[in-house]
């Protein structure tokens, strides 16, 4: 039975690696599976999913406007496909979370999705606040902290190292711009500058 899922975690948790590990599962037994990836993050080069430890594989990219349920559809028209996996899925709208669960349904495939839960401010992603709403299952993927306990917060940096505090969003970035911290280690970090109710 096709399910949607989420597997979620901080900065450099090793998501994209478990999605292409997973993607190589898939084809070592036969099965197609078929690549997502944001579209505004292209570090790795338009259309890759890449991982830290150096493995990389080509996938389609999707816009922040577009009908995934549709998308999806298409694909399968093109032949078979036994998984969708989207990586950077914190990206996704809540829309298309929900094209995503209506492929699940009305489609019949699974789909894996792999992102953040939350950003620098500690506040939900909306595509990661609808799949933790909607996902049949989720998975966290673990990563620590530098005091060794387990990271579930993440802070932005500025060219000097320092946490910044206020910012969009969404920005773009890697080793050189995020860290994952524990949460007393982030609380630390920001401040205390979280916000209150």
């Amino acid at each position: 039975m096709a399910k949607l899922y989420f597997n979620y975690s901080t900065m450099n948790a090793g998501k994209s690696t478990v999605l292409l590990q997973a993607a190589h599962n898939y084809r070592e037994r036969g099965m197609v599976p078929y690549l997502m990836t944001a579209q505004l993050d292209n570090r790795a080069g338009e259309g890759k999913v890449a991982s830290r430890i150096g493995i990389s594989e080509d996938a389609d990219t999707y816009r922040g406007d577009e009908n995934l349920l549709e998308k999806i559809s298409n694909r399968l028209k093109q032949g078979p496909c036994a998984c969708i996996f989207v990586d950077e899925a914190h990206f996704l709208s809540a829309d298309q979370v929900w094209d995503l669960a209506r492929a699940v349904d009305d489609l019949g495939v699974p789909v894996m999705c792999y992102g953040l839960r939350v950003d620098f401010q500690g506040q939900l992603f909306p595509g990661s606040a609808t799949l933790l709403a909607l996902a049949d299952e989720m998975r966290e993927i673990r990563t620590i902290c530098h005091c060794g306990k387990k990271a579930t917060m993440v802070v932005r940096l500025d060219a000097d190292g320092n946490a910044l505090r206020e910012g969009a969003q969404v920005q773009i970035g890697g080793n050189e711009s995020y860290v994952s911290l524990c949460r007393r280690h982030w609380r630390e970090a920001m401040g205390e500058s979280v916000k209150r109710g």
